[in-house]
């Protein structure tokens, strides 16, 4: 049985860059087994389902990457809130998924995610593995746990993040390292994510999510800033990050490439 698989970026810079995505809203007879084998086969750094043939509850999510399935994912978010609207419309909403449900609104043409999530605090082993990856010294590290681990190593510059060129081994045991900077309102960051098959993510809304509570956590309890990632391999991204002690909140634009057929 063939369904539609819409091709979509998400996070984009204008109509450029945004990290791919694969939406399937239709899940009739699909099995776990399925949706892995069509993640590997789409090859994006996420695909996600959405499940709302039951007209009574909230549509469910789940999200595979190329190798696994995660429980929390932003741009996945994102992109499924963004079919939702132009195909329901569903202009505001909510979205279950792994780990708790998730609100999300359109305004213009940016979808606009609450990602109030539940974060853990996990043994602190971003310094070593970034010099086991051959990385220089971070300014500052934390690890956190979104369920999956998040290594967060902050340099002290823009350059710094540019220039970086890890080996992938020492962080296959791992989700994800995501290396950031910041300069006043704005942060470059990229996020390396080999453990899923896509060595570089272009855009990563839960990291977003991370660096909020990162610098929750530092004693700056609310904060606006701006997200650029993908510069580096050619995919231009960018992510509005709010937070506050009542939430985080993740947005961007979406667009749609084209739609596929997959079996």
């Amino acid at each position: 049985m063939s369904r539609p698989c819409h091709v979509l970026r998400v996070f984009t810079r204008g109509d450029e860059g945004g990290n791919h995505l694969g939406v399937i809203n239709d899940v009739v007879g699909i099995s776990y087994e399925d949706k892995q084998r069509i993640a590997t086969e789409l090859g994006f750094s996420e695909t996600i389902y959405i499940d709302w043939v039951d007209g009574e509850l909230d549509p469910e999510v789940t999200i595979f990457t190329p190798a696994n399935e995660l429980p929390f994912a932003g741009h996945p978010l994102v992109g499924a809130a963004w079919v939702l609207y132009m195909l329901g419309p569903r202009p505001t909403g909510r979205l279950r998924t792994r780990v708790g449900d998730v609100d999300y609104a359109m305004e213009g043409d940016v979808v606009a995610v609450d990602a109030s999530i539940p974060i853990l605090h996990l043994d602190d082993v971003t310094a070593l593995r970034a010099s086991e990856a051959g990385m220089p010294p971070p300014a500052r590290t934390m690890c956190l746990g979104l369920p999956a681990d998040y290594l967060m190593a902050e340099y002290d510059s823009f350059d710094d993040i540019a220039s970086l060129d890890p080996d992938d081994g020492p962080l296959m045991q791992h989700h994800g390292l995501y290396a950031f900077a910041r300069d006043d309102d704005t942060v470059r960051g990229r996020f390396f994510f080999p453990s899923s098959g896509v060595r570089e993510d272009p855009a990563t809304g839960s990291a977003a999510v991370a660096l909020a509570h990162y610098y929750s956590v530092l004693g700056e309890t609310s904060g606006a800033l701006t997200i650029h990632q993908g510069d580096e391999i050619e995919n231009p991204s960018t992510i509005a990050l709010l937070w506050d002690p009542t939430g985080t909140r993740i947005g961007g634009t979406v667009r749609r490439d084209n739609v596929l057929l997959v079996k």
